[in-house]
């Protein structure tokens, strides 16, 4: 059975605004009440749900069974640019009290909508933790501005798209505090196309419509552009009267510019025209069977380039309102709706069409998710925000312990014979070495390495230095940055494979280039001439106790033991091989050759470089490392780059 992280039920918020974020919150409302044993819930209702000009939209929120704590009044009427600034200052007036009152864990906020803003900045200033839900993605207008800010207030964010994530990552936001959950509303979509329909079309449409033979069209001002919206609504409206087709018009939201909108409805007569039916709201559960069975949907709602690509129903998307949302191939954009023309032939494009459903946005399994996500929340972590910053200018404050302290990694090196761990400073010094011999088996091998490094992580305590890490691996550069991949695991050059049936590899696999030209693989090699009786050449000598190892082979190669020979040349060759794998990928200007095994390679390497490579990278340069233990230090390099210069 599930835990919660807190040794108390989580006291969650969720506070609706309007018809449409209430779609997307409802069902992780049901969520949290159907767990009572996990959360208690907390419903504020404000903004346009409490207008009857909008629908009284409060009203479904009961009718789902709901209790609502909270009903606050906070929209200024007048629908212009100071009516929302207004609004804004309202509701951070009366939502103080509120939130005393209620005190809980968490506030849910969704989307981008002023009225959200001011909610995310009254939970912020009083110290409530805040689940942002659709943070991350791009659109037109101020809404991109609001949501955005709502980002940098919120503590935890769910994002519906790889992309949002991205955006929210690059935005500066804690990766570990970003969930990619998808879009709630998928939840009810995905599984919403076997329900009776006919009904429900029926009802808004009239007894003698078809399905895929109407139109529901939803526009919303733009608040950064009102004198154009205004003016590509009403080329819409007349696109849609010479169209002849049943039209369900939905009212516009609460944004200014609405009520010249709906004044522009009525001069066109919309609201008693025979092929029109205008509407303030369609509850969601009947909305999502109009889109799903419509000849086309038109206007330029979030909802058209989002929910409405789970059923492949036609969508016109109309001016910047969407400018920067992902699409499915449903979508058409008319980005300058500036004829009735080009509206209309649009609608003659796309009417009547049936596109592939998409998935974009989710896969039916947001909710439980989110209530995964929720219930991992530790209350008893700290409440300030920690932003994941690219790299700046050091601060020339000072930390008493970072004074005290050398900033310093752990770097292990897997060789063929010994086993070695070290201490490495920042400034790339070898405080302290350690090393074994490397034992026969892969647990004795695993046993021994994590025993080395508690015996160096204790003695680093003795020496001042602080771990920040564990290396072990090689690496590639590009611009001055160590490439650490998506999983830190970048750059595993040992098993790029250089043949498909070249000997097993300690991977797993077969014709890696470890399998040929590693430390262990030479000393395996050597083994199997020792036993034959095939290393030992005149010249050379050796005790009865001791080890064959790689450092034999390359002494009998030396010593005109030809065999040992072509088995250096094939790991030289393996390796060059390699090299132009990744010269063919990556394009370097330098390949650093490094470890006792390099200056055997190195000319192997440079022969299949110009022998295999294209003639655009054979200029690279080869060259050997010089320094004194390039594993222990490329190793110590990936830990102290990332941990002191984090890079997203």
């Amino acid at each position: 059975m599930e835990k919660n992280v807190n040794n108390h039920k989580l006291r969650v918020c969720v506070a609706t605004c309007n018809r449409a974020d209430y779609s997307k919150l409802a069902p992780i409302m049901f969520g949290i009440k159907a767990e009572p044993q996990f959360f208690e819930l907390d419903v504020v209702v404000l903004g346009s749900h409490l207008i009857d000009d909008y629908g009284n939209t409060y009203r479904m929120i009961e009718q789902d069974d709901f209790d609502i704590h909270t009903r606050l009044h906070t929209i200024v009427r007048g629908e212009d640019e100071a009516a929302m600034v207004e609004s804004v200052g309202l509701a951070l007036v009366k939502l103080p009290d509120v939130l005393n009152r209620l005190k809980p864990d968490v506030m849910i906020v969704h989307g981008d909508r002023f009225d959200a803003l001011a909610l995310a900045t009254s939970a912020a200033l009083m110290n409530i933790r805040i689940l942002h839900i659709e943070g991350g993605e791009v659109s037109g207008t101020i809404d991109d501005s609001i949501r955005h800010a709502i980002t940098k207030l919120a503590h935890y964010h769910v994002c519906c798209t790889r992309s949002a994530e991205q955006h929210l990552i690059a935005m500066c936001e804690d990766h570990d505090r970003i969930l990619l959950a998808g879009c709630p509303s998928y939840d009810k979509l995905l599984s919403a196309k076997n329900k009776d329909y006919m009904s429900i079309i029926r009802m808004w449409l009239g007894e003698d419509v078809k399905t895929r033979d109407y139109i529901v069209a939803l526009q919303h001002p733009v608040t950064t552009d009102i004198k154009h919206s205004i003016k590509m609504f009403e080329l819409t409206l007349d696109a849609l009267i010479s169209f002849n087709k049943r039209t369900l018009v939905l009212f516009p939201n609460v944004d200014a510019g609405s009520k010249e909108m709906v004044r522009v409805m009525r001069k066109k007569g919309i609201e008693h025209h025979p092929n029109f039916r205008a509407v303030k709201h369609v509850p969601f559960d009947q909305f999502i069977q109009l889109v799903a069975h419509a000849g086309c949907m038109i206007g330029n709602s979030s909802c058209g380039v989002r929910e409405v690509g789970a059923f492949g129903t036609p969508v016109i998307n109309l001016g910047t309102r969407q400018t920067g949302r992902e699409t499915g191939e449903n979508v058409l954009h008319v980005r300058d709706a500036d004829t009735q023309d080009k509206i209309l032939h649009a609608l003659q494009l796309q009417f009547g069409k049936q596109y592939p459903c998409s998935k974009i946005y989710g896969d039916g399994n947001a909710v439980p998710r989110i209530l995964k996500f929720l219930k991992s929340i530790d209350l008893k972590e700290p409440l300030q925000k920690k932003f994941c910053f690219p790299p700046v200018k050091d601060n020339i404050s000072q930390d008493i312990d970072h004074i005290l302290e050398t900033q310093s990694a752990l770097a292990v090196d897997l060789g063929g014979t010994n086993l070695r761990v070290a201490i490495v400073s920042m400034k790339g010094e070898i405080v302290k070495k350690y090393t074994q011999l490397n034992p026969k088996t892969y647990e004795d091998r695993l046993e021994l390495i994590l025993k080395m490094c508690v015996e160096a992580a204790s003695e680093a305590v003795n020496v001042n230095c602080r771990i920040l890490g564990v290396g072990i691996g090689g690496g590639i550069v590009h611009q001055h940055e160590l490439i650490h991949g998506s999983s830190f695991c970048a750059a595993e050059l040992g098993h790029i494979v250089v043949s498909l049936d070249g000997p097993e590899c300690l991977c797993g696999s077969q014709g890696c280039i470890e399998a040929y030209a590693s430390g262990i693989a030479l000393q395996r090699e050597a083994k199997k001439l020792h036993d034959e009786d095939l290393l030992l050449v005149e010249g050379m000598s050796m005790k009865k106790e001791e080890v064959v190892s790689a450092a034999h082979l390359i002494q009998a190669a030396k010593l005109g033991n030809t065999k040992a020979d072509d088995i250096l040349r094939t790991a030289g060759t393996a390796l060059g091989l390699g090299v132009v794998n990744i010269l063919h990928t990556m394009n370097p200007s330098l390949v650093i050759l490094s470890g006792i095994l390099a200056s055997h390679y190195v000319n192997a390497v440079k022969d299949v470089i110009n022998r295999q490579a294209l003639s655009s990278v054979k200029t690279v340069d080869v060259v050997v490392s010089n320094l004194a233990d390039p594993a222990l230090l490329g190793a110590a390099s990936l830990v102290l780059d990332y941990t002191t210069r984090r890079i997203y």
